[in-house]
């Protein structure tokens, strides 16, 4: 089963798809028919409600910001906007091809909410969901949670190379987000885990497909079974993190990797996607995944419940204390 937000796409790069997409769907979020599409406003920026965006065509660099939040989560509607950024983004590939010329070769995801990348899944709604036994409604939320991570992990199927900035926490499901793009960048204050176990679950939107693929399988079912949340640094010590910024500098981090590799560019796409060739994450590994997890999640009794609602309690009080 599919999201229902999923439609049928064509992708222009034959070339690319052959090598690395054979098995890979070609789906895509969209808003509801009643929701008006993103529009352009000239040629440097896509107005969204949940995300801001900035094209900077003289870089190359696709910039892609979690918009401020007082619930920083990971709600249908900002992954209605997730999806409609990578679909600008393959619009915008698509004009470089016809026009045989590159607009773009980097994308970046970041947040601006001060202190926090993304708390991950909607935890409130999970508990109400699976007290009302509505499996069906949290489907719908977990397959749509797979499209987006999946077109992050196929860089959207395009040729560029994916940047995740992480300047505060990520946990669950917002760490998996990270995960799923090509290179993580993180400020050292940053902090993230999977905190799943604590309240007996696991994280089911591509944690294990990223991590295993990263730092082999055994590093991530140990971190994965921990529930234990990370500095940046001790991420990094274990390779997941990738770029190690000073606090406030990883926007600044990010351009410096970007240019210091820019020369390089032509080899690391390669890179990138002969890895992708070598050990794809497929959409059918990440459904059914998720359908062990909905299992899981049907199965958790009333004290996982509270146990569940405390941690968002406890994610509620550290953004109080930060503002």
């Amino acid at each position: 089963m599919i999201s229902p937000l999923v439609k049928a796409i064509d992708h222009p790069y034959s070339d690319v798809q052959s090598a690395d997409y054979r098995e890979m769907p070609t789906h895509a979020v969209l808003p509801p028919k009643s929701t008006p599409g993103p529009a352009l406003h000239g040629p440097t920026s896509l107005l969204l409600p949940y995300i801001d965006v900035k094209l900077d065509f003289e870089q190359k660099i696709y910039w892609a910001a979690m918009r401020p939040s007082q619930h920083p989560m990971i709600t249908m509607e900002l992954l209605r906007d997730m999806m409609c950024v990578q679909e600008s983004v393959r619009a915008i590939m698509e004009e470089g091809n016809r026009e045989q010329r590159q607009h773009l070769e980097y994308f970046v995801a970041a947040s601006q909410t001060p202190g926090v990348y993304n708390f991950g899944g909607n935890l409130a709604y999970f508990a109400d969901c699976i007290r009302r036994r509505d499996q069906e409604g949290l489907r719908e939320y977990a397959y749509a949670c797979i499209d987006v991570v999946y077109g992050n992990a196929m860089a959207f199927h395009t040729p560029l190379i994916t940047i995740a900035l992480v300047q505060g926490d990520a946990l669950g499901g917002g760490f998996e987000c990270a995960l799923s793009f090509d290179v993580l960048v993180a400020e050292k204050s940053s902090k993230m885990g999977l905190p799943e176990v604590l309240f007996n679950l696991f994280p089911g939107m591509g944690a294990y497909s990223f991590l295993s693929r990263k730092i082999g399988m055994a590093a991530a079912e140990k971190l994965i079974m921990s529930g234990t949340v990370y500095t940046a640094e001790e991420l990094y010590s274990l390779g997941v993190v990738d770029v190690l910024a000073e606090n406030g500098q990883g926007e600044n981090a990010v351009r410096d990797y970007i240019a210091r590799n820019r020369r390089k560019h032509n080899a690391h796409r390669a890179i990138y996607r002969s890895k992708r060739r070598i050990d794809p994450v497929k959409y059918e590994e990440l459904r059914d995944i998720v359908d062990i997890w909905l299992d899981a999640a049907m199965n958790l009794g009333e004290q996982d419940l509270r146990k569940m609602m405390r941690l968002v309690a406890a994610q509620e009080r550290r953004l109080d204390n930060r503002e």
